[in-house]
């Protein structure tokens, strides 16, 4: 039966991220099958799903958004009367939370890793008691579930649901190819990419520090491409500045060796360095207090045939499968990673079959009937 679906969050593009993407697609997903209802901030309607109904409240600041999603939301419940709440994130947990009750209506809560990690003390106290209060709670990897019950989350109100891939991807696009190479001087060289914000998390400062000068006096002509910039509307305030990096480049005579691209919102584009690329590294740190969730990035890499190396620290450990899709080593240890960037580097092939039959299983289409059969569980 045909639902009446109300998506409450503040992640959707065009602000940039996983996160982002992810709502995005839950979105999509349930308006193939349900009516769908969305509210987020303003300038997320022009990239909104077509088949929704959209309402827009301001972005900045965060209590102003909060205030008045809280206010729409109330309005919609009332006059549209919707079957679901779904809140994008546990950021908007309370406003989902509480009409719902209020309703009477299903309440859903997607949980990334840092919605249920972090250590602020006002979120603990003041969030997550109602994302323990929500009817079912959608955890995004199985390390999140753990945290939710470390929480106190009742372990049968939770699911796991893992983020999706396009997949098929784009296909190859030889002429978007070429002139990456060409504009960024790509010919005859081991090519390394990052994707994804600078953020402390992340770890991209410390891996240029500790581990690709190690990768470079190996390979001399090996280039890392770093994909990504600074997020300006991130409540994760442990951020690197591109600056910071380039300053430890150059302390360790790396500066040929690294090219920012910044944020690339062409998805052709896009799809063209994970192609041209030999390997996708995702060197991110083990933080308690700000744990990675999933690591979807490292399932879009695979899509594209490409193998990606990483620490095996949180979601990531479900996000690439070691020997298939890439290689996972130990936490924080540098020289096995440098160890297993060099393993990829020094083959020829092997990685894009096993890359793509794992990153098949993340199809949004699977993702999407998971999370339309947690609608029916009301």
């Amino acid at each position: 039966m045909n639902k009446k679906v109300l998506i409450v969050t503040r992640n959707l593009p065009p602000l940039i991220g996983g996160m982002e993407r992810l709502n995005w697609h839950i979105a999509d997903e349930l308006s193939k099958d349900h009516i769908l209802l969305l509210l987020s901030h303003n300038e997320a309607k022009k990239l909104a799903p077509k088949n929704c109904l959209f309402y827009g409240v301001p972005l900045n600041p965060l209590p102003l958004f909060l205030i008045l999603a809280f206010i729409h939301t109330f309005f919609i419940c009332l006059f549209r009367k919707p079957d679901v709440l779904f809140a994008g994130s546990g950021l908007t947990s309370p406003i989902v939370v509480i009409l719902a009750k209020i309703f009477r209506k299903q309440s859903i809560v997607y949980i990334h890793g840092l919605d249920i990690g972090t250590n602020n003390k006002i979120y603990n106290i003041c969030w997550v008691p109602f994302i323990r209060h929500a009817d079912q709670v959608i955890a995004n990897s199985s390390p999140t579930y753990q945290l939710c019950i470390q929480k106190n989350i009742s372990k049968e109100k939770i699911s796991i649901i893992h983020p999706g891939v396009s997949y098929p991807p784009k296909p190859k696009n030889e002429k978007i190819i070429q002139n990456l190479r060409e504009k960024y001087n790509l010919n005859n060289k081991k090519i390394l990419i990052s994707v994804g914000r600078l953020t402390e998390r992340k770890g991209m400062n410390e891996f240029i520090d500790l581990c690709l000068s190690k990768v470079v006096n190996v390979l001399p002509d090996t280039v890392l491409i770093i994909i990504g910039d600074t997020p300006n509307q991130s409540l994760n305030k442990n951020l690197q500045s591109k600056e910071m990096i380039l300053t430890t480049a150059k302390k360790n005579n790396l500066m040929n060796n690294i090219i920012f691209t910044g944020n690339i919102q062409d998805d052709d584009v896009l799809a063209s360095f994970y192609y041209l690329a030999d390997l996708h590294v995702f060197p991110v740190k083990h933080i308690p207090h700000d744990p990675e969730g999933f690591g979807m990035v490292a399932i879009e890499a695979a899509a594209h045939g490409l193998p990606t190396i990483a620490f095996a620290t949180g979601g990531i450990v479900e996000a690439v499968q070691d020997g298939k899709s890439g290689y996972l080593a130990k936490s924080g240890d540098y020289e096995q990673l440098a160890h297993k960037m060099l393993l990829v580097l020094n083959q020829q092939s092997g990685w894009v079959t096993g890359s793509k039959d794992f990153a098949k299983g993340f199809a949004w289409e699977s993702f999407g009937r998971q999370i339309k059969e947690n609608l029916k569980n009301d």
